[in-house]
Parts: C-alpha cells; sequence; structure tokens
C-alpha cells in the first residue's frame, strides 16, 4: 500500500504546482481574450450612450469591481492577429514577472477613458478609436498568448 501513497505525495508535491501555474495562465488567456477583444466590433445600444459605457459595464462585470477603471483599452482584430505577436516574445519585463512584446503592426483599438469630473457613482467613459502599436505581456517566451496590455507606442 505504501507505494501508491508514495506515488500520489510524489505527483502532487512536483507536479502541483505546474498544474497550478497552467490553470492561473490559461484563466489569465481567456480573460485577456474576454475583456481586450472585441472582433468584430460590438455595437451597443443607445441606452449605453457610447461604446465605452456599454462595453465597461460588461467589464466591471465580469471583474467584479464596484469602482471605475480609469482606463480600457479593447483590440478590434481577430485574436489569430492579436495571439502571433506572443510567437517570438524574447524579451522579459522584470517589473510584471512576465515576457513582453511591441507589437510589430499597429492595431485598431478603443481606448476608453473615465470623464474626469463626474460624481464618484457614476462610470461614464470617453471613446477614442485609434491604430496604435502596443506593448503587451506574453504567456511564455516563445509560442505564448497575450495576457495582459502595458501600455501602447
Amino acid at each position: 500500500m505504501a507505494p501508491p501513497v508514495a506515488q500520489l505525495l510524489f505527483l502532487q508535491v512536483v507536479l502541483g504546482p505546474a498544474l497550478v501555474e497552467n490553470i492561473r495562465t490559461q484563466f489569465a488567456i481567456k480573460n485577456f481574450r474576454t475583456l481586450h477583444v472585441d472582433y468584430p466590433k460590438v455595437d451597443y445600444a443607445k441606452g449605453f450612450q457610447g461604446y465605452c459605457n456599454g462595453l465597461m459595464s460588461y467589464v466591471r462585470g465580469r471583474q467584479e469591481t464596484w469602482y471605475c477603471p480609469k482606463i480600457h483599452y479593447v483590440l478590434h482584430a481577430p485574436w489569430t492577429v492579436i495571439w502571433n505577436f506572443c510567437k517570438y516574445s524574447e524579451s522579459f519585463c522584470e517589473n510584471y514577472n512576465e515576457y513582453c512584446t511591441l507589437t510589430q503592426d499597429s492595431i485598431p483599438l478603443t481606448i476608453c477613458s473615465l470623464f474626469k469630473k463626474q460624481p464618484p457613482t457614476s462610470c461614464r467613459y470617453n471613446s477614442t478609436l485609434t491604430n496604435q502599436r502596443l506593448y503587451l505581456l506574453c504567456s511564455e517566451k516563445y509560442d505564448g498568448a497575450p495576457i495582459d496590455i502595458i501600455g501602447l507606442y
């Protein structure tokens, strides 16, 4: 009976952290895709009073936050195009403890920025549609997937 118990203990000690890390990474990729990729671009009902107000109500619900995020980036390109940018990420961003890359091409995106002067209980956003290069965090050094946007270029 001891060998199966020892094998189970070995698997928990050796493989446990790897499995947890893999689950965390898969969640980060799914979260990025859900919150930062909108392709083809959705049209929100007029009651939302603009694209970013509709989108940010969705983002806040998904993140289960009560506060209003100050800025949020939404990419309007196919997932495969965005994913390819992390295919050859060789830079390690020490501040984030992840691999990162600067996109070679500009990507259509919407920048949702919080109105500065409004009541604290209100979350009203400006929408800015632009094409820019991005700094992306990637899940791995090679053949990774995007997990966050850390800035614009």
